[in-house]
């Protein structure tokens, strides 16, 4: 631990930077979250890539939410993804903290392990089974000593892309490491689908081939419910007898060409289902080799695989884990999260155990603030309301498409009722309208239900699985009686991307959707980002406005007001 120059703040003030492809900064007063947010919501570049060296939005947004200088800080935690040049990582070039570093220590945590805390810190568990899954993490000589040991198979030029963790307390303990070897977790060729060393690096594999851009995993899962899984688990990879992934080239030799969506249909849906069917198989095993060596009934999960919410489902009602907890910024935003809590463990010894209940790390706007964006936008008019929440549900029942802006933003890449596009979930034409209209994306894309939680069990198929979804990290089956009355909502194989809702973590959004329900008898909205395809959710005011104007929305609610834009006048 780095020695320090001046007393502790009580409680002590923590900075925690996620160096990577999706950078974050969070800070942290005690176990007290201030402020989080995401590199890309402040510049507008979709997955900015931050580097410690360089000026960041994020680093300043936090301060000055805080409204502390660098110089108040206790502790400035560092974790970069994969290797980069010493030069780019040095946070003694950053304009906004050299100043600082005389007199506050910079500590060094490594990506996976920044992935575990982040995932431990948010469960509330006291003790915890701890898996990360990403496409690539640190380099092994990023590793801590512990970590290395923990190596499962040494390779050449290593780099991480699965942990395996005991947690107690403030101890992470590295069980078993996987390494892809010269960092080839993805070995883009042209004119080909890339080859893949890692989990995620099959879907990023398929994502190229499919959409011409590895960084679209997601819509991969989309794709899959329209296919059948024709090719085997055993084509993408094999397990060895001490369990290390032998990854194989057999699936992407036979796509030598570039013929992207939506060309070739039905082969690149089976495609894509085929690579969902093998990251199940593959996390079931890993689950199962978590458990049997670590005896905890509890499961924290982190690592951008763990956004795949159809194989989160299958590890919670498969993994034999009785308690399942995954981050709702599993993917590198999160890092940050998890950077910071580890500083703040070295510096107090304690796990406070606070637990997450919802996704709201980012700042508040003042009305203030809206209407300078408002007066700012010649091409909308607004509405003053004295009931937001009544004005909202009158919309929506009307058929509207309202963007729904309240309170702090969420860190995590899931929109959960603070910068969300809503949606009547009724609307037989409402996936349609909302994909090409307003999203302007690909029309096999779902939308997800935000459902109050005490009415998930008359909806949804649980079998006995907990109802609680509330970072829209689960897919569940509708009750097939039911799936009929929201298509907009529920997916082709009937399934819903599920975000539970209650008054306590959700607020105005619960009122919300509790007052749709008692006015229409269903008790969820559609959900989704309040963004277009390739811009990052919103975080400003401003913002919002300018996608109200730039897309094919209806209106955005504020808390005390409604904003149409011109061509309702």
């Amino acid at each position: 631990m780095p020695a320090f120059s001046k007393k502790l703040s009580d409680p002590p003030w923590v900075l925690g930077i996620s160096a990577s492809h999706n950078g974050a900064v969070c800070l942290l007063r005690g176990d007290r979250v201030v402020a989080a947010v995401q590199e890309e919501r402040l510049s507008g570049v979709k997955r900015h890539f931050l580097y410690a060296a360089e000026p960041s939005l994020a680093l300043g947004y936090c301060l000055s939410y805080a409204g502390i200088r660098p110089e108040d800080l206790d502790l400035i935690v560092l974790s970069a993804v994969a290797r980069a040049n010493e030069t780019q990582q040095d946070l003694g070039r950053n304009p906004l903290l050299k100043s600082a570093l005389a007199h506050v220590p910079v500590l060094k945590v490594p990506h996976p392990y920044a992935h575990a805390v982040s995932a431990f810190a948010t469960s509330g568990f006291g003790e915890s089974a701890v898996l990360v899954v990403d496409g690539m993490g640190s380099p092994f000589e990023a590793l801590t000593e512990e970590e290395r040991d923990a190596v499962k198979k040494k390779v050449d030029d290593g780099f991480e892309t699965i942990s395996l963790y005991a947690a107690e307390g403030t101890r992470v303990e590295p069980l078993e490491k996987h390494l892809v070897e010269r960092g080839r977790w993805l070995s883009l060729r042209r004119g080909a689908m890339p080859l893949f060393g890692s989990l995620g690096g099959i879907f990023s594999s398929a994502a190229g081939q499919i959409f011409a851009n590895p960084a679209e995993a997601g819509k991969v899962m989309g794709l899959a419910p329209y296919g059948v899984a024709r090719t085997p688990t055993e084509e993408f990879f094999r397990i060895d007898e001490g369990g290390c992934f032998d990854f194989l080239e057999d699936v992407p030799r036979r796509f030598e060409h570039d013929e992207r969506w939506p060309a070739r249909r039905e082969e690149y849906a089976d495609l894509a289902c085929s690579v969902q069917a093998a990251l199940e198989d593959a996390l079931l095993h890993l689950a199962a080799r978590l458990r049997s060596l670590c005896g905890s009934e509890n499961l924290c999960y982190a690592g951008g695989v763990a956004l795949n919410s159809v194989a989160n489902e299958r590890l919670v009602r498969e993994s034999g884990f009785r308690r399942v907890h995954i981050v709702p910024a599993a993917e590198d935003s999160g890092v940050a999260l998890g950077a910071a809590y580890a500083g703040l463990w070295q510096l107090t010894k304690t796990n406070t155990r606070r637990r997450l209940i919802h996704d709201a790390c980012g700042r508040t706007y003042t009305p203030a603030c809206v209407s300078s964006a408002v007066e700012q936008e010649p091409r909308v008019r607004a509405s003053a309301s004295s009931d937001a929440i009544a004005d909202a549900v009158e919309l929506l029942c009307a058929g509207k498409t309202v963007g729904w802006f309240d309170g702090r933003s969420e860190l995590g890449p899931r929109a959960l009722g603070q910068r969300s596009i809503l949606c009547d979930p009724r609307r037989p034409d409402g996936k349609e309208v909302l994909n090409s209209r307003v999203k302007r994306r690909e029309a096999f894309r779902p939308f997800a239900p935000a459902v109050l939680l005490e009415e998930v069990e008359d909806w949804f198929e649980l079998e006995g699985a907990a109802p609680e979804s509330p970072f829209m990290l689960r897919v569940c089956r509708f009750r097939p009686e039911r799936a009929a009355l929201v298509p907009a909502v529920s997916h082709v194989d009937g399934t819903g991307r599920l975000q539970t809702l209650t008054k306590e973590a959700n607020g105005r959004f619960y009122e919300l959707v509790k007052r749709f329900y008692e006015k229409t008898g269903v008790p969820m909205l559609l959900n989704t980002s309040f963004n277009v395809m390739g811009r990052p959710i919103v975080e400003t005011p401003a913002q919002a406005v300018a996608c109200l104007v730039d897309s094919g929305l209806d209106c955005c609610v504020f808390e005390d007001r409604v904003v149409f834009r011109h061509v309702e006048w």
